[in-house]
């Protein structure tokens, strides 16, 4: 009865790291399925996302809400100057350039937010009462319940913007087929800054909740989560939305379970054992198909 219990509050944590990592894949997916490019600066666009929280937190004294939207708004500018400075001017080029400029903007990322905030570890303020619940034996906080509701409630507003809106159909159109849909009349450019913004406003929120639930923020913090992210991103199948929702979920139960039983000291090694195992066995990922290419 004890394992079951403790299996249990393994799950409990591991849906709440899980939809964090799910809110940084889907950035990730939503670029590529529009114009196949990993964006690696992502991560570090979660990173600034959780310093704007920290700032909006500790500094304007905002509440949880105002906080995680006011790091959205500003991620999600972020993002719009990174596409129209860093990648428009190669979409045209070969997918290596984009690559390699995309591991730039990262390391630009990254070693200019040392250079504003500074190097050091600061802590992330408390934003929940710490209420504890007890249920069965399962013990989770009210904090616990605030970031997996709003992590979840950020993905249906997703789907519902690219199922049932204007800029979500020429975004499902540009990702199919990005000339033709340019030839019908939807504005690509804008489309795709469009996928940038909500990409990053969604990091920044994972980037909120992350500094809540590890209580500290630095501006490498983004590079492992990012690359984990990434992982899901590729386990759901990279460039399919519920696929990077499923993926990020797996893989925090996954890591929860490994660390709840004994072996934290492998939770990032076995990360990217699924990714190796992935590609070996079913390289479309989850929710993929394997497409016949004509040579």
């Amino acid at each position: 009865m004890h394992s079951i219990t403790e299996l249990l509050q393994q799950l409990v944590y591991g849906l709440s790291l899980g939809s964090i990592y799910a809110l940084i894949a889907l950035g990730y997916t939503m670029v590529y399925g529009i114009v196949k490019l990993i964006n690696f600066a992502h991560g570090d666009v979660m990173m600034v996302g959780a310093y704007m929280g920290w700032i909006a937190i500790t500094v304007f004294h905002f509440s949880f809400f105002p906080a995680i939207l006011f790091a959205m708004i500003v991620a999600a500018i972020a993002g719009i100057i990174i596409e129209r400075t860093a990648y428009k001017p190669l979409r045209n080029a070969t997918r290596i350039a984009a690559l390699i400029t995309a591991i730039g903007v990262s390391l630009f990322l990254e070693y200019g937010g040392m250079l504003v905030v500074g190097a050091q570890m600061r802590t992330y303020p408390n934003v929940f009462p710490e209420t504890m619940y007890n249920i069965g034996g399962i013990i989770f906080k009210f904090g616990d319940i605030v970031m997996l509701v709003t992590a979840l409630v950020l993905m249906l507003l997703l789907h519902f913007t690219v199922q049932y809106t204007k800029i979500g159909k020429a975004m499902r159109a540009s990702s199919f087929d990005m000339e033709a849909a340019l030839l019908m009349g939807v504005n690509v450019n804008t489309t795709i800054s469009a996928t940038f913004a909500i990409g990053s406003a969604l990091a920044a929120a994972a980037g909120v909740l992350y500094g809540i639930y590890f209580n500290s923020i630095d501006p490498l913090m983004g590079i492992t989560p990012g690359l984990k992210a990434f992982v899901a991103a590729v386990l759901g199948g990279i460039g399919i939305i519920p696929g990077a929702m499923v993926g990020g979920l797996v893989l925090g139960i996954t890591e929860s379970l490994v660390s709840g039983f004994g072996a934290s000291t492998w939770r990032d090694a076995v990360a990217f054992l699924i990714l190796i195992l992935v590609l070996i066995i079913k390289p479309s990922g989850l929710f993929g198909k394997n497409l016949r290419e004509k040579v």
